[in-house]
């Protein structure tokens, strides 16, 4: 063998191990971009909504108007820790499970026919 072959074979074997892990980074990239995408898109404003409703639903207060997640409108007539009493008709109350309501009814936002 000749030296120019060794030189050529031992050139060509040490470029392709440094291509190695360039190409897979390269293969990765486009599952990392699609979950950093997925992130920004879809997680973090799920979680946004997720902490305004709790937020919310942990300021109930005696007097609002709630929607259960039943679809049953009332107004709070009493509020403890986990539990809130709802009366959905005159004289009918319910307990239900504060996290079981869905929407609290701002009493001072008005109709839109108004």
């Amino acid at each position: 063998m000749s030296i120019a072959t060794l030189l050529s074979t031992s050139t060509a074997s040490s470029a392709g191990a440094a291509s190695g892990p360039a190409s897979a980074f390269v293969g990765i990239f486009p599952f990392l971009m699609i979950g950093i995408i997925f992130y920004f898109l879809m997680m973090r404003p799920q979680q946004r909504r997720l902490k305004e409703h709790q937020a919310t639903i942990a300021a109930v207060k005696k007097g609002d108007d709630v929607i259960t997640a039943g679809g049953i409108r009332g107004r709070v007539t009493k509020v403890s820790d986990d539990e809130a009493e709802v009366e959905i008709a005159t004289g009918v109350r319910v307990r239900v499970v504060k996290s079981t309501l869905t929407s609290v009814i701002n009493k001072s936002a008005k109709a839109a026919n108004d």
